[in-house]
């Protein structure tokens, strides 16, 4: 695993020898943010060795370099999925890539499901803690020193610290922000009606598809990490249809408002 890391780090710094300081993962329908990067550099995962490419529709699949709120950043966008028939090591491939090219700030974009009746479509989320629902984690196999330590404390694995300074950012810009506990599962297919009554009852407030693994990863490499979900469909109540060009356009018509919370919580970082 460590020579694909750095057999990928290597091609990168070939390319550009941009040091970011923080990384950001776009999620569905999240992409637009690149739009407010001075950019410098932009890369195919495509062309990276080892790199997963995306195969999920509006993952356009760049690695975006660049300037945001005064600060050197690199933009994931597009993201890897557990359904995708990737495996926990290639999903969190891309955040050790970036952990060896300097990255020790992470924030993480999502699209989830509100199982917590106060919110509603379009609603920001910062995600306080989480539940690994996934059949396995990035850490299971051999570790590697280089990578973090074999046992990893989970204890804080969203900065207190970041949330209460997001909270502020989002309070002065008159943006209504919500915390939440986020569930991860396997996807594709959405939730049943009983399997949203499940999540709430064991303290889910949303749920997802993406983002434990590359958190857990992160902590494993002693990264910070921010969260943020965008509410993208209603999951308690009445259960009604809904289908991914609905979801997307949820996370579209939401994106401003994230786009302002992440440039000014780099600019303050």
């Amino acid at each position: 695993m460590l020579n694909e890391i750095k057999k990928a780090q290597q091609y990168i710094f070939s390319k550009t020898d941009f040091t970011p300081e923080f990384a950001i993962v776009l999620g569905t329908g999240l992409g637009d943010l690149v739009k407010s990067i001075d950019v410098v550099c932009s890369i195919s995962y495509q062309d990276i060795p080892n790199f997963p490419i995306s195969t999920v529709e509006s993952h356009v699949g760049k690695l975006i370099f660049g300037f945001l709120g005064g600060k050197k950043v690199v933009a994931m966008q597009g993201r890897f999925h557990y359904y995708e028939g990737y495996n926990m090591n290639q999903i969190a491939f891309p955040i050790r890539v970036l952990s060896f090219l300097g990255v020790k700030k992470l924030l993480i974009s999502n699209a989830a499901g509100g199982i917590n009746p106060q919110f509603k479509k379009g609603d920001l989320v910062l995600v306080k803690d989480h539940i690994n629902l996934f059949s396995g984690n990035p850490l299971i196999g051999k570790n590697y020193p280089e990578l973090g330590p074999r046992f990893v404390d989970m204890y804080q694995p969203y900065d207190k610290k970041w949330i209460e300074l997001a909270k502020n950012i989002a309070q002065q810009n008159n943006i209504n922000i919500h915390f939440g506990v986020y569930a991860g599962l396997t996807g594709p297919m959405l939730e049943t009606p009983a399997e949203y009554k499940y999540l709430s009852v064991i303290g889910a407030d949303l749920v997802g598809m993406s983002t434990i693994p590359e958190v857990i990863a992160a902590n494993h490499l002693g990264m910070k990490c921010l969260a943020c979900s965008i509410v993208t469909d209603e999951c308690y109540g009445e259960i009604k249809p809904v289908n991914i060009t609905e979801i997307i356009e949820v996370a579209n018509n939401a994106q401003p408002k994230l786009c302002v919370l992440f440039e000014q919580f780099v600019n303050q970082n």
